[in-house]
């Protein structure tokens, strides 16, 4: 997949044009994938090339509500449907934009021969665009899709209910709205080593400024080490037994099936239930054992689920 990352003309390698899905896509959840997906097979079906246009917000931007995937996750998942061509240039350098500026400006730029989209997609300046494309597109013989919302639970799909049922800890809710379990792939870091001192030695990954985490809790999680999968247990929170400082979070991973070093790696943990809020015990033989509990729980979901 090409990344293209500022207003510019593609350099195509073929004179067919592009289909071009237009949004934030900021889960790839359901909805996103349709969007995208319909984008690939009219490329596919008319000899042209599948494009994304989507946008950067800088780190501290609110607008978007916290961030579910890395940058190179969301790449990697994109470029995985079929995308050839990924444009993402600056908020900045479109925000100002007119809708006919902005529709001009992807067709032109693009080489676009059709235009996909969500139903609440919205574009240019104060979001004043809507997807009634068919406006603007029509005069310039750009066929325009608008894909209905993807449903979860009879209402729409969204990043906003992804993120909703990660803070209530409602893990399937979520996965089922992403379409793929809920992940992540953060750098292995060095922690105080207690885990391993217990018998339970555990992998700590720090989420970064930005991201959305889940309810605070213990969850049964998978771990991906190389290309093979082990079942796992997860604590998120402040580690209330061992830890004053209450505002320190981490998340630590028990991997019970394996034994190795894997600091300054980046597993990828995938999320598939939650099990118990994050609680403080008296004794450290009350810890592992809750630690013991969990990580027994994984791998009895992972041997019904095979």
């Amino acid at each position: 997949m090409q990344i293209v990352s500022s207003l510019s003309p593609l350099a195509l390698e073929h004179e067919g044009g592009t289909a071009v899905a237009m949004g934030y896509f900021d889960g790839i959840h359901i909805g996103h994938r349709a969007v995208i997906e319909g984008a690939v097979e009219w490329a596919k079906a008319h000899g042209a090339a599948p494009a994304v246009f989507t946008f950067k917000l800088p780190a501290d931007s609110k607008m978007k509500g916290r961030r579910l995937l890395s940058t190179e996750d969301k790449h990697a998942l994109i470029a995985s449907l079929g995308v050839e061509y990924y444009l993402c240039p600056e908020f900045e350098e479109i925000r100002a934009m007119t809708p006919e500026q902005f529709v001009y400006g992807i067709v032109q730029d693009c080489h676009a021969k059709a235009l996909f989209c969500g139903e609440n997609f919205t574009f240019g300046a104060k979001a004043a665009g809507t997807p009634e494309l068919r406006t603007l597109c029509a005069p310039l013989g750009v066929e325009v899709v608008v894909v209905p919302m993807a449903q979860f639970e009879e209402k729409p799909v969204s990043s906003t209910r992804i993120r909703t049922a990660l803070e209530g800890g409602d893990v399937p809710a979520a996965n089922a709205m992403l379409g793929m379990p809920y992940a992540i792939r953060f750098a292995v870091q060095h922690g105080a080593g207690l885990g391993r001192t217990l018998g339970v030695p555990t992998i700590n990954q720090i989420y970064p400024a930005g991201f959305q985490m889940p309810r605070y809790g213990i969850y049964i999680t998978r771990t991906r080490i190389g290309d093979t999968w082990y079942p796992s247990a997860t604590g998120l929170g402040t580690r209330p037994t061992v830890n004053s400082d209450e505002t320190k979070v981490t998340c630590e991973t028990f991997i019970p099936d394996f034994s190795g070093d894997l600091y300054g790696t980046d597993p990828v943990v995938e999320f598939y239930a939650y099990l118990s809020p994050s609680k403080k015990f008296d004794t450290l033989d009350e810890l592992k054992a809750c630690i013991d509990h969990a990580a027994r729980r994984a791998k009895a979901y992972f041997a019904r689920s095979q």
